[in-house]
């Protein structure tokens, strides 16, 4: 598997070519049900970032994950994370903490 890595990038369209040229094709936010039932069989291999210039409430992250079991690629787009009260966007917000704490040991 590729090492994650995160991006800062121009705006979440430029993020999300950049991740349907690596095969990240699924859209996980219409599936979401699939991350929140299951969240142990993700991974995020990505982490792209946009932060508003004058306003916090204006970013955005776009996960790249990868299904541990089957392989399958997509991308959840998440508004604010401070802010989003999906299932969905808490669970993979989780899974990059547990991906950090992963890293670190």
């Amino acid at each position: 598997m590729e090492e994650k890595r995160q991006y800062k990038y121009a705006d979440a369209e430029k993020a999300l070519e950049d991740l349907r040229k690596k095969g990240y094709v699924k859209d996980y936010n219409a599936h979401s049900e699939e991350v929140t039932h299951n969240p142990a069989a993700f991974k995020i291999m990505y982490i792209y970032r946009y932060e508003g210039m004058s306003n916090p409430d204006d970013e955005s992250t776009v996960y790249g994950i990868e299904h541990l079991n089957h392989g399958e690629k997509g991308v959840f787009v998440a508004g604010n994370l401070s802010f989003n009260e999906d299932d969905a966007a808490k669970v993979l917000l989780q899974l990059e903490i547990d991906g950090r704490k992963e890293e670190l040991e």
